[in-house]
């Protein structure tokens, strides 16, 4: 059992429908500071959903969702964010006119280091082999690399927690393993990383533990290599991954 201290997430019987379908049936997971989570399931397994009602979106109708011991289930995603937040989304994000290096100063000039927001985002570039690109307008940048500046806009807020819904899509080789050793050292920071991935290379690689989500329930929970040999997650996921 993890320490009540170091869980950085827990969600309680979370409950969405849409019409007479359950998106999330029942829904229970935990996320711990200094380790990667990893949630995982077929398309329109609910992840995106789930993610959704964590950070504020969307409300369940029934269930809780608690951040550092806290019932943040009836408050909105900039209360959600106070409370150390952060979150990239499936679909890219950025503010495309602006420069890679005001991406992220439009991030970090709302988080704790705002009045350190030049030097916080120089540290960020630096630790994310983007200084190159600073000055590039986001929407000139290949996806892979978009992706990372996304993910760099979510640290300029210094969460605890980091939501990231398909970080490594359009990465390849070089790129995805230098994206799985920055996974680890967030972690190694303390922060409490969620990751929704479809490649099971990085997921199996980087996760301390891993959710299985099918059809709006949670199959199957535990380390990769246990995840990897479940037959109900082989059955309804990676036998086809």
């Amino acid at each position: 059992m993890p320490s009540p201290d170091s869980v950085a997430l827990e969600v309680r019987g979370v409950v969405v429908s849409f019409g007479g379908n359950r998106a999330l049936d029942g829904v229970a997971m935990t996320a711990e500071q200094g380790r990667v989570t990893g949630l995982i399931g077929p398309n329109g397994a609910g992840k995106s959903t789930l993610f959704d009602v964590v950070c504020g979106l969307r409300r369940p109708s029934s269930g809780r969702v608690v951040l550092d011991g806290r019932d943040v289930t009836r408050l909105g995603p900039m209360r959600r964010a106070r409370h150390g937040l952060a979150r990239t989304f499936q679909r890219l994000e950025l503010f495309g006119r602006l420069s890679v290096r005001d991406n992220l100063l439009v991030a970090a000039e709302l988080g704790p280091e705002r009045r350190r927001a030049d030097g916080a985002v120089a540290e960020i570039l630096d630790r994310l082999d983007l200084a190159g690109s600073a000055d590039s307008p986001a929407d000139t940048l290949p996806t892979g690399v978009a992706r990372l500046v996304e993910v760099g806009r979510a640290m300029a807020v210094r969460p605890r927690l980091l939501l990231l819904d398909e970080p490594a899509a359009g990465q390849h080789g070089e790129e995805t393993e230098r994206f799985a050793a920055l996974l680890r050292s967030l972690a190694d920071d303390g922060t409490a990383v969620v990751l929704v991935e479809h490649d099971m290379g990085l997921v199996m690689s980087v996760c301390d533990e891993v959710h299985v989500l099918d059809l709006g329930k949670v199959i199957a929970v535990g380390p990769p290599a246990e995840i990897r040999n479940d037959e109900k997650v082989l059955a309804a996921y990676l036998g086809d991954a």
